[in-house]
């Protein structure tokens, strides 16, 4: 670490004390050349997790942009609050524990639109009609018949 007063390179620690849950390290530091005090901090910085679009073009992941998508989803349903940020929270650690750099947009997609199935069925049938770009009434019909089999208490029927 370069002392900002003088430029040296030989810096000790005073002093190291965790911030944030341990996510944030503080060091108290000292100049050996000129003796000035400072303070650093450490951080650590997630690896890079880029998307691949359908076009090929790459965007960096945002998580905050698959959050408003859920939330958008989920917008009136019975769910609670914050179900939106846990999901997203969910799928980028997901994302992140396959350690790919590079996800493709579908991937994102379909695991959101699973999430989705797993917390309201409306709320999926919803993303799943922007996500998928159903072209008509059949696609849709379609869609909500392969849910509705999948979901449909036995019992209830004759």
């Amino acid at each position: 670490m370069r002392c900002p007063q003088c430029g040296e390179r030989e810096t000790r620690v005073i002093d190291s004390r965790d911030l944030d849950d341990a996510a944030t390290i503080r060091r108290r530091r000292e100049c050996g050349a000129c003796s000035l005090r400072f303070t650093t901090y450490e951080r650590i910085e997630a690896a890079r997790l880029v998307i691949v679009k359908r076009d090929g073009t790459r965007q960096e992941f945002d998580r905050e942009k698959l959050a408003s998508g859920l939330r958008k989803a989920l917008t009136r349903r019975p769910v609670a609050a914050t179900a939106a940020e846990q999901a997203a929270d969910e799928i980028e650690a997901a994302l992140r524990a396959e350690g790919m750099t590079e996800v493709p947009s579908s991937r994102v997609g379909q695991m959101a639109m699973a999430k989705l199935r797993e917390l309201d069925q409306i709320a999926y049938i919803r993303f799943a009609s922007v996500y998928q770009s159903f072209d008509d009434l059949e696609d849709l019909k379609r869609e909500v018949d392969t849910l509705y089999a999948q979901f449909s208490p036995k019992e209830a029927l004759p």
